[in-house]
This record gives structure tokens, sequence and C-alpha cells, in this order.
């Protein structure tokens, strides 16, 4: 199986788009068996497992040029799920502590980012839909939750979540198409 993951993400680093669906697929059903059980060892009801899942498929997303690919894959998996789990444990107002010495070989040295001018931002932003580029603001500049920016823009979080994966993809079918 952990072949067979990270064979499809280095090919949807690639572009492969068919690659990158499978991968999809195949982590969404992977991380649904993976949350469930966790939510059941911890005592809650399993009903918040599919938001937990969409939660972890968007981090994933957003975070998959972080994934060294010289490195397995279901490590890297499993970090970004049990952080999306306990950020969504943490939110019913439980408090989960996890040793550092369990994390500690998860954690990646910090990369330094090109930093983006703000007016380089806007720029950008200005070429998505309104609604889009709300929503991608709000969560990527901001820090707002799906939760908190869909209240803020009195949009369902399916809504956001829809808005927010089409926005980036946009920026990223643009930014290859400069790059080129």
């Amino acid at each position: 199986m952990e072949d067979e993951l990270a064979s499809l993400m280095r090919a949807a680093e690639t572009g492969d788009a068919a690659a990158y669906r499978r991968l999809l697929s195949a982590l969404a059903d992977m991380l649904r068996r993976w949350v469930r059980r966790e939510l059941a060892r911890q005592g809650y009801e399993i009903a918040e497992a599919e938001d937990i899942v969409q939660e972890t498929l968007l981090a994933i997303h957003l975070k998959r040029a972080s994934w060294d690919s010289s490195r397995p894959i279901l490590p890297w998996l499993r970090a970004i799920t049990r952080h999306k789990l306990i950020d969504n444990l943490r939110r019913r107002g439980r408090r989960i502590m996890v040793p550092v010495e369990d994390v500690l070989e998860t954690l990646a040295a910090p990369e330094p980012e090109e930093a983006l001018s703000t007016e380089a931002i806007d720029r950008h932003l200005a070429t998505l839909p309104p609604g889009q580029s709300q929503v991608v603001r709000a969560i990527s500049i901001d820090g707002l939750s799906p939760a908190e920016t869909a209240k803020r823009l009195t949009l369902s979080e399916g809504a956001v979540r829809v808005a927010l994966h089409r926005g980036l993809a946009a920026l990223a079918k643009a930014a290859r198409r400069n790059a080129t």
C-alpha cells in the first residue's frame, strides 16, 4: 500500500491529474479507517470522522510539497492525520497532551519561505472570482478555519472547502503557466 501511495503521489506531483484523483480516493478510504478507529479508541462518536477526513485531505493537498519523496509516505500521512484529529478534539474542549518525543522525528526543519509582497498577493488574488478570493484570503492569509470562514462569509463549510480548493487550483495553474 505504501509503495502504491508513494507512486501515486510522485505522479501527482508531476501533474498527472488521474493519479492525483486515484491518490485522493485511496487516501480518503484509508483516512476514514484511521480516524474512525482513533475516535472510537478515544471514546468519541465516529460521526465527526468525515469532517476530520476532509480537513486532513485539504491539509495533505496544501502541504503535499512538504513530503520528501525519498522517505516513506505513511508516517507523513499519519502525522497530518494525527494533527487534524487532535485539532478537532481540542475544538471540542478536551485537551490532549502529546509528548514532543512522540512526534520529534516527524517535525521538519523550518524551510525559508519566499515572502510575497502584499501587492503581489493582492494581484494574484484579484485573478480569482470574488468568492474564491475571499475564501483563500480568509484561510490562507488570515489563518481562519473553514468553519470560521463559513461563518464570516455566510456560506456552508462545504462551499468554503470547494471555493478554497478551486481557488488554490486556479492559483497553482497560473503559477505553472508563469513558470514555463
